[in-house]
């Protein structure tokens, strides 16, 4: 545990909006979520909010340990108002009573040029009702204290004391199909290609390596489709009654594409833009759902690769 002392402009700024607000500010929001925050304006970003670095500095102040074990524990009592307000609005929005969310942690110190931070904290799928979101926040704290996190932090040499966390809460994208795109080939290390690893439903099933998803490369200079290699998609992650389940993908769509070559393309593109904008190359995750395109993450490839070296950062094995 260790002791925050805080101010009153620090107290106001617990719950930040995607798109509003203190969008970019990443003392506050952290890499993932400040990033989310800045595009969300431009790009179908699911709605959502952000509970800053400091929620977390009010909940350590109020007695919270920092070292708080994986079930957590209560939010204090103020902060959990905050939070359910947030919750409430976030299903006024969305026209649904109780939504389905994503949380998912976002360090102040995440998703740098430096350190990417892929896989390395906890995220909780189709979370539903405001007691089970300030529950998935407080296992987002704990998650940057477990050994796993720490190690990551030794070896990136950053600090491992007064670690702060945001949480990106945002509407669940029931997807279709999720992909991971890079706008730097992660094999060969190319920068004039963008590779597309896509497969049917949610995406931890490529992010976690239980699916061999279908690989497109398309070419930056023209979008043009230089290499389609179709997978036997066998597994898929689905959305289940209290949070997601691994399945099996039916039979016929195992060897089907999961993208249209269309598809595949408006993902390149959204790849290269967000490369432009940022100013370097991009680690990309987005959905479909019903056909139209959203965008969940965006961070940094941390090395570009010389010819024939994996990038780091890249979140996929391929």
């Amino acid at each position: 545990m260790y002791s925050v002392m805080l101010d009153s402009e620090t107290i106001e700024r617990t719950i930040v909006w995607l798109g509003e607000g203190n969008c970019g500010d990443c003392t506050l929001l952290g890499g993932k979520a400040a990033s989310l925050c800045k595009l969300a304006g431009d790009y179908r970003v699911p709605p959502g909010f952000s509970l800053t670095a400091s929620a977390h500095d009010r909940a350590v102040a109020a007695g919270l340990a920092s070292d708080g074990g994986p079930d957590g524990v209560a939010l204090p009592s103020d902060l959990y108002k905050d939070l359910s307000r947030a919750y409430r609005e976030l299903g006024r929005r969305s026209g649904v009573e109780t939504p389905s969310v994503a949380v998912r942690s976002s360090a102040l110190d995440e998703d740098g040029l430096g350190a990417s931070f892929a896989g390395q904290h906890e995220t909780f799928l189709n979370v539903v009702g405001a007691s089970a979101v300030a529950q998935a926040v407080v296992r987002c704290w704990s998650s940057a204290l477990s050994a796993r996190a720490l190690e990551y932090r030794r070896r990136q040499e950053l600090g491992r004391e007064h670690i702060r966390i945001a949480v990106l809460v945002q509407l669940m994208v029931p997807a279709d199909v999720s992909a991971v795109v890079f706008s730097a080939n992660p094999v060969t290390g190319s920068r004039g290609e963008v590779v597309v690893n896509a497969s049917w439903g949610l995406g931890e099933s490529i992010v976690g390596g239980t699916v061999t998803p279908d690989t497109y490369v398309v070419r930056k200079v023209d979008m043009d489709l230089i290499e389609r290699r179709i997978a036997d998609k066998r597994r898929m992650t689905v959305l289940a009654p209290e949070g997601t389940r691994e399945a099996e993908v039916p039979r016929f769509l195992r060897t089907q594409p999961a993208l249209a070559e269309d598809q595949a393309r408006e993902m390149a593109r959204l790849a290269v833009e967000l490369e432009e904008r940022m100013g370097h190359p991009v680690d990309v995750e987005c959905a479909l759902h019903a056909g139209r395109l959203y965008l969940l993450q965006s961070r940094p490839i941390t090395t570009v690769a010389a010819p024939g070296r994996p990038v780091d950062g890249a979140a996929v094995a391929f």
